[in-house]
């Protein structure tokens, strides 16, 4: 939905006006803004009706953290033994 308008915002525009049209939106405050505009539409919509989604995402992105943290380890351990297949 976000996607679709900035899309409606920037189609008029000409190539040469874009970037003068996003610099405000990289500024300190208005980031401040979006972060406050979305926490307060989580807490509309899964906070105050009592959803049991909280706790989900809580549980998936925790186990999508982790899977990220052991990613590079998994990566080296089986490039190891590539290598050690390939030498025998």
């Amino acid at each position: 939905m976000a996607m679709r308008n900035f899309y409606k915002e920037i189609k008029g525009l000409k190539v040469k006006d874009l970037p003068a049209h996003m610099k405000p939106m990289f500024t300190i405050d208005y980031l401040k803004g979006s972060v406050k505009r979305g926490l307060d539409s989580y807490h509309a919509k899964y906070i105050q009706t009592s959803s049991v989604d909280p706790v989900y995402h809580v549980c998936f992105g925790g186990m999508i953290f982790s899977y990220l943290v052991a990613l590079p380890e998994e990566r080296r351990h089986l490039e190891h033994q590539k290598h050690a297949k390939e030498g025998h």
